[in-house]
C-alpha cells in the first residue's frame, strides 16, 4: 500500500524522498524492520491473549529431558509470524505482482490449515487435530492452486535472450512459458519438464508439473512440522533458507546479475525479495519468545505455513531441485521418521518384534536421548543450515 501511495505521490506531485520506495533494496530493509517490530513488541501481547484463553499445547510424555517445564506454554504462536509476514507485505511491496499475490495466498491458506489443526487439538483435546485427510486435502488443494496459476497466468513468464549477452545496446528475447527449471552443479544447467513425458505427451507437461508443485509443497511443510519439536529449532534453520531464497529471487529478478551468472532471468520475480525480508524477519523476530525455555510454541500454524511458504519461494524462482541441499535439515529430520517407521514395521513383520534405528524419531529427539541439551542440539542444527545454505549458493557458478 505505501509503494503505491508514495509511487503516487512521487509522480504527481514529485514528493521530496517518495522515489526512494522505487528500490527494492530500500522497501526489502523497511520489510524487514517492521516484521521484527511486529514480532517483539506485538508478540507479547498475543503470547499473554493466548496464554489467558488457555490455548495451551499438551506436552506428551516421551521421557524427554525438560518435557515437564514446557507443560502449559501456549500454542498457535505461528499467528505471530503470519501476521508479521503479511502487514510488511501489504505495506511495502506491489500488490499487483502475481508473485507477491502467490505468496500472500500460501501464507494465509496454510496458515487457516494449521490454525484449524492447533484450534482443534486444544478445544477437542484431541491431540490429532485435523484430521490427516483434512490436512492433505489442504495441501493438495493449495499445490493445485498455485501449480495452475503458474502455469497459465500470462505475467509468469521466463525470459530467453538470442543474443550473447543483454550488456549490449540492443539485443531480442523472447518470453516463454515453458516449465523449466535450474539443474544444480550442471552446466547448460535449464531443465525442461516436458523432457520427462513422451514426446506424444509432452502437452500435458502442465499436468505432470502441478503434481511435482503438490508433492513439493506437502513434503517441504511436512518436513519443516516434523523440525518444529525444539525451542527456535524450525524458526531458526528457516530464517536461514529464508535469507538464502532472498539472494536468489533478487539475482533471478535482476537482469544484469542473471547474465552474469548464467542463470535463468525471471521478469518482476525482484519483488519477491521484499516478501522474503518479511519472512526472515518474522522468523528471526519470534525466536525472541520462542528461544528455550520457548515463551511460545509456533504449533501448526507456524510450521505448516513456514513450509508451504518455502517450497513455492523456491518452485517461484526455480529452484526446486535444490530443495533437498537448502532444506536439508528439514530432509533430514523427515528422512528420519520415514526409516524410522519403515524399519520398525519390517523387523516386527520378518522377526515378531520392532526394532529401532534411532532412539527416537524426528532425528532431534534422538540426540535429546543422548543426553545432549537442546539447546546445543538447536545451535548445531543451525549450523548445518548454514553450511547447506553456502553449499547451495556456490552452485551459482560451481558447475
Amino acid at each position: 500500500m505505501l509503494y503505491h501511495l508514495f509511487d503516487y505521490l512521487d509522480k504527481t506531485f514529485d514528493f521530496y524522498g517518495a522515489g526512494v520506495f522505487q528500490y527494492i533494496s530500500f522497501r526489502a530493509g523497511m520489510a524487514s524492520f517492521i516484521s521484527l517490530l511486529i514480532s517483539m513488541v506485538f508478540g507479547k501481547y498475543i503470547i499473554s491473549f493466548l496464554k489467558k484463553n488457555q490455548f495451551s499445547e499438551s506436552i506428551r510424555d516421551l521421557g524427554l529431558s525438560g518435557e515437564k517445564v514446557k507443560k502449559g506454554t501456549p500454542t498457535m504462536g505461528g499467528i505471530i509470524i503470519i501476521l508479521s509476514i503479511v502487514i510488511p507485505t501489504f505495506l511495502f511491496s506491489k500488490l499487483s505482482n502475481i508473485y507477491v499475490i502467490i505468496m500472500l495466498i500460501v501464507t494465509i491458506w496454510m496458515g487457516i490449515i494449521g490454525f484449524l489443526d492447533d484450534y482443534l487439538k486444544i478445544s477437542k483435546k484431541n491431540k490429532d487435530g485435523l484430521k490427516p485427510k483434512f490436512k492433505i486435502f489442504g495441501q493438495v488443494s493449495l499445490g493445485v492452486i498455485i501449480g495452475l496459476i503458474i502455469v497459465f497466468h500470462d505475467d509468469i513468464v521466463v525470459r530467453q535472450f538470442n543474443n550473447e549477452s543483454i550488456n549490449t545496446i540492443e539485443h531480442n528475447h523472447l518470453d516463454t512459458k515453458e516449465l523449466i527449471t535450474t539443474i544444480p552443479f550442471v552446466k547448460n544447467n535449464e531443465f525442461n519438464y516436458k523432457w520427462l513425458l513422451p514426446v506424444e505427451l509432452n502437452k500435458f507437461d502442465w499436468i505432470l508439473y502441478i503434481i511435482i508443485v503438490i508433492f513439493i509443497i506437502t513434503a517441504v511443510s511436512n518436513g519443516s512440522n516434523l523440525t518444529d519439536g525444539l525451542d527456535g529449532l524450525a524458526a531458526g534453520t528457516s530464517a536461514i533458507i529464508g535469507i538464502t531464497l532472498a539472494i536468489f529471487s533478487y539475482l533471478s529478478g535482476n537482469i544484469i546479475f542473471s547474465d552474469y551468472l548464467n542463470i535463468l532471468y525471471i521478469p518482476n520475480i525482484g519483488e519477491i525479495v521484499i516478501f522474503c525480508f518479511a519472512f526472515v524477519g518474522a522468523c528471526i523476530g519470534f525466536i525472541w519468545y520462542n528461544s528455550y525455555p520457548a515463551q511460545v510454541f509456533m504449533g501448526d500454524t507456524g510450521s505448516l505455513s513456514i513450509g508451504a511458504i518455502i517450497a513455492v519461494l523456491s518452485i517461484i524462482i526455480k529452484k526446486e531441485l535444490l530443495i533437498p541441499i537448502l532444506c536439508g535439515v528439514f530432509f533430514i529430520e523427515s528422512l528420519s521418521v520415514i526409516i524410522q517407521v519403515t524399519y520398525f514395521k519390517y523387523t516386527k513383520r520378518k522377526l515378531g518384534k520392532g526394532k529401532r534405528v534411532f532412539l527416537m524419531a524426528p532425528l532431534h529427539h534422538h540426540y535429546q536421548l543422548k543426553g545432549i541439551h537442546e539447546t546445543k542440539i538447536v545451535s548445531r542444527f543451525w549450523m548445518i543450515g548454514i553450511l547447506l545454505a553456502i553449499l547451495t549458493l556456490t552452485t551459482l557458478k560451481l558447475r
